[in-house]
């Protein structure tokens, strides 16, 4: 079972810290706790009742065998995101949002299918007869497009839901995501209309360390989902072979 961080792990981490006031979207005014030097100060509480509501979710999508798609494309967010992703075998966007990365697809499958073609063609020395330039022009063609594709190259069609670190920064994303029905998480701060994802986690979404401490705990649900995903699969497998025995 995934361990819910604490009240006091959450304030250690400066997930309450918000924005200035003047900055606020009054929509988030059931989130926020009170006001100290100008700052809004974000209900702990909510944030707990956020995690579980997502992590639930995301642990029964993850169980389904469903994929959820990670974009954080705010710098103290990218590698932390990354190696969240990457940990549980989900998709990621960290570089820069795409237009139509969800509402154009084939298009960006096409593009995904040609960065593979010059990583293979890279790899098997396809490239050995041809000047240094066009090696150098191929290389560079390659790195430029595995740094904003790079995360969703296997990912074979559209994911059943989508995690945003800061839903206000990653606007797009979330209106893509909507577009297609597909269900909605993210870090939502004071500045932010909470109403604009299907499950908002009210928390600080500047702070590396509060974003660091959200993302573990949803890392953890969704391995829980993995875990008992791959259970049910073998004991199918299992009652099956038996049936067949029988």
């Amino acid at each position: 079972m995934a361990t819910k961080p604490t009240p006091a792990e959450l304030l250690e981490a400066g997930v309450h810290f918000g924005h200035l006031r003047r900055k606020w979207n009054p929509k988030m005014s059931n989130y926020i706790f009170g006001e100290k030097n100008g700052i809004h100060i974000i209900d702990l509480n909510a944030t707990l009742q956020g995690l579980d509501r997502a992590g639930n979710a995301m642990r029964q999508i993850a169980k389904a065998g469903k994929k959820i798609l990670f974009v954080a494309t705010k710098k103290q967010a990218r590698d932390i995101v990354t190696a969240a992703a990457q940990e549980v075998n989900m998709p990621y966007v960290t570089d820069r949002w795409q237009g139509g990365m969800l509402t154009n697809f084939n298009t960006i499958r096409r593009s995904i299918r040609k960065m593979q073609n010059f990583e293979r063609m890279l790899g098997d020395g396809t490239l050995d007869s041809v000047t240094k330039k066009e090696r150098l022009d191929t290389t560079r063609a390659h790195a430029k497009m595995n740094k904003v594709l790079g995360g969703i190259a296997d990912m074979s069609r559209i994911p059943n839901a989508i995690f945003v670190v800061d839903i206000v920064h990653e606007h797009l994303a979330v209106a893509e995501a909507k577009k297609l029905g597909m269900r909605t998480f993210g870090i939502v701060d004071t500045n932010a209309d909470p109403t604009s994802v299907d499950y908002p986690i009210p928390g600080n979404d500047d702070a590396s360390k509060s974003i660091k401490v959200v993302i573990d705990y949803l890392t953890e649900c969704i391995k829980q989902g993995l875990a008992e995903g791959n259970q049910e699969k073998e004991q199918k497998a299992s009652s099956g072979e038996e049936a067949a025995a029988a």
